[in-house]
């Protein structure tokens, strides 16, 4: 499964800040990236267990619809001492409005409620690459660390004001983007993404 300089390839994501960030990965291969909104797809429901199996629903779902190969990321924070939570449900603690400030308000309650003395997390990434004949192959990366409340900087999207990877100061909210493109979660998936097809 290869793609070439000039094809084209389906985001199957809804969420500006996610099509952005893969759309500027995919920058300097020349990819024509086109936003699965911008074609008028719908969203599949994603009814997986894990990241993987909601990221190749997705992505089967608009290749068959847009008849193109289609990338979708499903991805999510994991926050150790609330048992992996939220986990696969992230975007659905910010609720249909994507109130993200609120989910992380939310975290940082539960942690109280848990009496958690420590506040290490990860962000999972899993990418899935599917043609329209059904055929797919999924890529997961990970970053570790820790969150810090209360929330800081307006870079990124998502969880990012309250995750600070391993071997930083700052939270991805705070960084400039190019520096969390060479540290996410996203960018170790687009990275085993990219050898094995670009």
């Amino acid at each position: 499964m290869k793609l070439k300089k000039g094809d084209r390839l389906v985001l199957a994501s809804h969420n500006a800040g996610k099509v952005k960030e893969i759309a500027e990965l995919l920058l300097p291969y020349g990819i024509v990236v086109i936003g699965a909104g911008e074609l008028g797809l719908p969203e599949p429901e994603e009814n997986g267990t894990t990241f993987a199996e909601n990221a190749i629903i997705k992505a089967k779902a608009v290749a068959l619809e847009a008849k193109l190969p289609a990338l979708a990321d499903d991805s999510g924070l994991c926050v150790a001492a609330l048992d992996g939570a939220p986990g696969i449900y992230s975007a659905r603690w910010a609720g249909p409005s994507k109130d993200f400030p609120a989910a992380m308000a939310r975290i940082e309650k539960e942690l109280a409620a848990a009496k958690a003395a420590e506040f290490s997390a990860k962000f999972v990434c899993a990418l899935a690459l599917a043609l329209p004949d059904g055929v797919f192959e999924t890529y997961i990366g990970e970053v570790h660390g820790r969150l810090e409340f209360p929330p800081r900087g307006r870079n990124g999207f998502g969880y990012d004001p309250i995750f600070v990877a391993d071997g930083m100061d700052r939270t991805f909210g705070e960084i400039a983007p190019e520096k969390k493109h060479a540290n996410s979660h996203r960018s170790n998936a687009f990275a085993k993404f990219a050898a094995a097809v670009l």
